[in-house]
């Protein structure tokens, strides 16, 4: 049985005929909304050829948008990768019955959790070369501040999943022998990661967007390049900003879409088989049962 069949009844014709309706003006508001603006728009001349022939150049994209999108991309790739080992070694720690462990794990996570992200940013950049006596990268600023951020986010998320997973698993483990370090990697970890798979997705698309906080420092990602830079030779800023607006959206479709196509297959792949004898087999295997089922 499916979560929706269990949270939600299936509507009535009574609601599924409300529901039509609400979706009609809905949908007849959003469309009257999306005239205004491109009404609004085009009075102050935003819809204007001239403002929108770049992008059916091809140098735009080779020396802009795709430049500034591949950086985007590389420093979201090493993000992410560097957040999820963060969380789950920081969730770890969080879970650990030491609490010299425990506590300094939770300092970190909650720390890094309350600093602006854009703060972060700034300070690694230009606290560092303090300390070190070297000029920070600006691409790993970028890269350490998402996933200082991101990482401690995940964590809790992590955390949370470990929690969700049912007791009698881990005391089942115990049971057979096994240490602390197998049951977490090998029983709660994965089905905290299937658990939470929802809002790992949903910290991940925000660590793509939020790469764009990198501007700051004057990381040549899609909003410096695709943007600032671009508009500062044509003059049409808005328009720019449209087009990275759009690109964003379909970076984290895609993201989104395969997360969802990850989720079905675990899903799948726990799920214990089955087959039309199965049944028969298991009842007749019983002692005691007699041979009632053939």
């Amino acid at each position: 049985m499916s979560t929706d069949a269990v949270l939600y009844d299936h509507p009535g014709p009574k609601a599924k005929a409300r529901n039509l309706v609400l979706t009609i003006v809905f949908g007849i508001a959003l469309l009257g909304l999306l005239y205004w603006v491109y009404s609004r728009f085009d009075a102050k001349g935003q819809w204007d050829s001239v403002l929108w022939k770049p992008f059916t150049e091809s140098s735009t994209w080779t020396d802009y948008i795709l430049p500034g999108l591949l950086n985007t991309l590389k420093a979201a790739a090493v993000a992410m990768v560097l957040s999820l080992a963060f969380g789950i070694i920081f969730a770890v720690g969080r879970l650990s019955d030491h609490w010299w462990v425990r506590w300094p794990a939770g300092a970190v996570v909650e720390f890094f959790r309350a600093v602006p992200l854009l703060l972060m940013m700034f300070f690694i950049f230009f606290g560092v070369p303090f300390l070190t006596e070297q000029p920070m990268s600006i691409f790993w600023a970028v890269v350490i501040g998402l996933t200082l951020y991101n990482g401690s986010v995940l964590a809790e998320a992590f955390r949370a999943g470990v929690h969700s997973v049912p007791r009698g698993q881990s005391e089942a483990a115990y049971a057979i022998g096994m240490r602390k370090s197998q049951v977490m990697s090998e029983i709660l970890i994965p089905q905290a990661a299937r658990a939470m798979l929802p809002v790992i997705v949903s910290q991940l698309v925000v660590l793509v967007k939020d790469t764009a906080l990198g501007y700051i420092i004057s990381y040549s990602e899609l909003i410096q390049l695709g943007v600032n830079n671009l508009s500062a030779n044509y003059g049409n800023v808005l328009q720019a900003a449209i087009v990275a607006a759009i690109i964003y959206i379909i970076v984290n479709s895609i993201l989104t879409s395969f997360a969802g196509w990850l989720s079905r297959r675990t899903r799948r792949k726990g799920r214990a088989p089955r087959s039309p004898g199965a049944a028969t087999q298991q009842v007749t295997a019983e002692p005691g049962l007699g041979g009632g089922v053939a």
